[in-house]
This record gives structure tokens, C-alpha cells and sequence, in this order.
């Protein structure tokens, strides 16, 4: 990393970039509550965006929320737009690290990347959209490697808790790790939840321009990965998970584009062997798989057509049967909401020639943690900048555009993460019917499993 101190010339550790929109506020209430966790004990930071009206009440809002009436005082208010390129550029020079959260990122997202490569600002986002993602390394990549900035993008719920989460699997496993899927909970209190609309429309026009990524990712020209053991097959569009013990779908998010890109970041860089993946989401009990199946086809209908899509973003909760609202989650209903990820991978062990007969262990991973979309996304973004504030020896030897499992694998990320609300924990790993226990972070498993 090029620049990690404050200076004349960059005198903010940290921007973020959108803060008075609606996750924006929260990361900005999250940098307020780990500011003493740079070097030195002091973070200089400051809330950029289109209306400093808007910024200053974000900022009264976490003097609130904090009770530290001292922030809206001593946090600067930058005003920048993604269409005015020079104040972007002027944001960017200030900046050691911007955090983008201006969404939907394939509309507002890739100026703000462009201002960052060229004026020497590290970038890190949110973002869940595939299409800006790999097409934000498909463009920026070099240049970005050349300027010795870290454009590093989904540093949210997407898709840190899967990336971290198959990093983290592969590390706790005795042996060579071939295989990794996921299985996404998320349990809500009496109060419900919902999820803003911003990530709605991200999926609308995400499937509305499936072509495009397909076309997009052609033009990488990517050789296939080599395959260690038997290859992963992949499970039908619904069905019973015995992992989860409910209704299952896969996911249909960044997730498993983003680890796919770190696998061939691990295989090509540092020579190590792909672990497959597959993820998938769990939907619950049979209703739940009516409403979903209906949902489903209104939406594969819509989407088809703008007039559909100006429906589907027009009302975003008869579509989803409030899932998704324009209102977004009250702080009450995010109080109540988390999540859980089981990994559940299979490899060789340790004295196991992989290129030989089936994978003889098993490994289970939790990753859990508190509301995904507004309190997980925060956490994950501010200790991924922290992050690179703190270990810039530890991130890949040049600038580029990485996901996160390909940045920070050699970090404390998860550590962090760990201290922070998200948790990683290892559980037992089964190897020719032997039991062998993880003790990490101090759990000790009780129930013994033979495979």
C-alpha cells in the first residue's frame, strides 16, 4: 500500500463517499465507533455526498445514537457528485481510503472508481452487483496496479462472510480442501425485517442485463481452473438442505461470483489448489416456498420488460411480500434480524494423495453475525479500511482490483471480525473416521460425528 498516514496533502484516513444514503449512515456511525482503531489512536475521517443539509443530519443522528455530541463538530463534510467529475477528483486527493456506499453501483459506481485509480485514493465498496464488480477489474485493473491503489469491492455482507468464510474453511482444514457450499440463514425477531429497496433494483436490472455479464466475461478470455478431486455437482433449483434442516435455494447473489475470483486470484498468484463452491439459500418451510415460487415467477416475467421493471421497482413490496422496502428496515426490526452461514467442505487429508481415490475428510464452518444488510455490511466495511490502515504489508504486493478473499487472506480481517460481532468458528473436521477437534477461539465441540 502506497500511503497508510494522513498528510498535508491527503489529510483523511478515511471518506465515505454517500453517507446520508440509507447504508451510508450506518458506516458512518460504525467508522464513529471504531475511530481509536488506527495507528496512532486517532482516525481522521470526513462524510461526502451530493447535500451537505443531508450529511450534517447524518452526522447529528450518530452524536445521538453515540452520545458523542462531538462529531458534529470535528467530522468534515465534503460535498461531491457523480456527475460533477472535478469534485470527485477533489474528494479523491484528500482521501487515503474512500468508502463508496453509492448505489445501485451500475449507475453511480464506477466514476467514483475511475476518481479514486486516478488521483490515488484506495477504494473499497459494498457492492453485490457481479457486472460492475468484474467489470471494474476487467477495466481498472492495470491502471489501478500501475497507480498502486486497492480498488476492492463487496467489503459488505456481500460478500465478506462467504469470501472470509471459504478462506477461513480452507485454513482450519488438516489437508487439502477441494470442496466448499454454503447454506445462508436469516432469522428475524417479533418485529419482522425487510431490506431496503436499493438492493432490490440491483437485482432487478442485474438479471435484466444477464447478457451483458456473460458477454463481459468472455472477454477475459480465463482458462478453466484446474480441478483437485471430483468436481461439484450442482443441486436442483429447490430442495430439502439435511444441513439446514429447511427448504433450499441457491443464492442468487455475488457470493459466488466473488469467491470464484478469489480462487483464481489464489491458484494463479500463489499457486495453491481451486476449492469449488456453491452456495445456496435457506428459504424455510413450505409456505415460504409458495410464496418465494410465485414471487418467482412474477419477477421472471417483469423483468423481462421495462414496463415490467418500472412495476417491479414501483412496488417493491406487493412484489416481494415485503421483503423488500423503500422504507427499509427500522432500527427495532435490525435489532432482532441475523444471520448464520454453515460451510460444509470435504477434502483430502494431510497424508492423502488427492490425485487418488475420494476425499476422505470433512470440515463444518459457522459464520454468524447480527443484522446482514445495515449493521453486518457497516462492520465488515470499516474493519476491511481498518484493515488495510493497520497491516498494508499484508495485502497482495500491488495495487489492482481484488475481491475480498483475494486482499486480505494474509490480514487479521477475521480477527477483526471476530471482535466485532461476526463470528468465524471451526467445527469438527472428519478424516478416515478419526475425530479430530478444532479448538478455535476457544469452543469446544461436545458432540462427536464419525463419517
Amino acid at each position: 500500500m502506497a500511503r497508510v498516514e494522513v498528510s498535508t496533502n491527503r489529510p483523511y484516513h478515511l471518506v465515505i463517499f454517500g453517507a446520508s444514503g440509507f447504508t451510508g449512515q450506518f458506516v458512518a456511525e460504525e467508522v464513529a465507533r471504531t475511530a481509536s482503531e488506527v495507528p496512532g489512536g486517532s482516525l481522521k475521517w470526513a462524510v461526502a455526498g451530493r447535500s451537505r443539509q443531508k450529511l450534517e443530519k447524518v452526522l447529528e443522528q450518530a452524536a445521538g445514537v453515540l452520545s458523542k455530541p462531538e462529531l458534529r463538530t470535528e467530522v468534515d463534510i465534503l460535498v461531491a457528485d457523480v456527475g460533477e467529475p472535478d469534485s470527485l477528483a477533489a474528494m479523491c486527493k484528500q482521501a487515503v481510503i474512500v468508502l463508496n456506499c453509492v448505489g445501485p453501483y451500475r449507475f453511480y459506481g464506477e466514476p467514483v472508481v475511475k476518481a479514486c485509480v486516478e488521483n490515488g485514493a484506495h477504494h473499497i465498496d459494498i457492492c453485490g452487483e457481479p457486472q460492475f464488480l468484474e467489470g471494474m477489474q476487467f477495466k481498472y485493473n492495470s491502471q489501478a496496479a500501475d497507480s498502486g491503489v486497492y480498488v476492492i469491492g463487496s467489503c459488505g455482507f456481500d460478500s465478506i462472510p462467504a469470501d472470509m468464510g471459504v478462506v477461513f474453511t480452507r485454513d482450519q482444514f488438516m489437508g487439502t480442501l477441494t470442496t466448499v457450499e454454503s447454506f445462508l440463514t436469516v432469522s428475524t425477531g417479533p418485529d419482522g425485517g425487510c431490506i431496503h429497496d436499493g438492493t432490490w433494483q440491483s437485482a432487478i436490472y442485474g438479471f435484466a442485463d444477464g447478457q451483458k455479464l456473460l458477454s463481459l466475461r468472455r472477454k477475459f478470455n480465463h482458462k478453466p481452473l484446474p480441478t483437485v478431486g471430483s468436481k461439484l455437482k450442482r443441486r436442483g433449483m429447490l430442495f430439502f438442505s439435511n444441513e439446514i434442516q429447511q427448504y433450499t435455494v441457491p443464492f442468487m447473489g455475488s457470493d459466488p461470483s466473488v469467491v470464484k475470483r478469489s480462487q483464481r486470484f489464489m491458484v494463479e498468484e500463489h499457486q495453491a489448489s481451486q476449492v469449488q463452491y456453491g452456495a445456496y439459500a435457506g428459504v424455510g418451510g413450505v409456505v415460504s416456498v409458495a410464496k418465494l415460487i410465485f414471487a418467482g415467477m412474477m419477477f421472471w416475467l417483469l423483468v423481462k420488460f421495462s414496463f415490467g421493471r418500472n412495476l417491479l421497482i414501483k412496488y417493491p413490496e406487493l412484489f416481494t411480500f415485503g421483503t423488500f422496502s423503500k422504507a427499509g428496515p427500522s432500527r427495532k426490526q435490525m435489532d432482532g434480524t441475523s444471520f448464520q452461514f454453515t460451510f460444509c467442505g470435504e477434502g483430502y487429508s494431510e497424508d492423502q494423495d488427492p490425485s487418488k481415490g475420494n476425499p476422505n475428510g470433512k470440515i463444518r464452518v459457522l459464520v454468524q453475525g447480527p443484522e446482514p444488510g445495515y449493521v453486518a455490511t457497516p462492520i465488515a466495511m470499516v474493519q476491511a479500511a481498518l484493515t488495510m490502515l493497520n497491516e498494508p504489508s499484508s495485502l497482495p504486493k500491488k495495487g489492482g482490483v481484488y475481491t475480498p478473499g483475494a486482499a486480505f487472506a494474509k490480514t487479521t480481517l477475521i480477527d477483526r471480525l471476530n471482535k466485532h460481532g461476526i463470528q468465524f468458528s471451526g467445527n469438527i473436521c472428519l478424516i478416515k473416521k478419526k475425530v479430530l477437534f478444532f479448538l478455535h477461539h476457544k469452543l469446544l465441540f461436545d458432540s462427536i460425528y464419525t463419517s
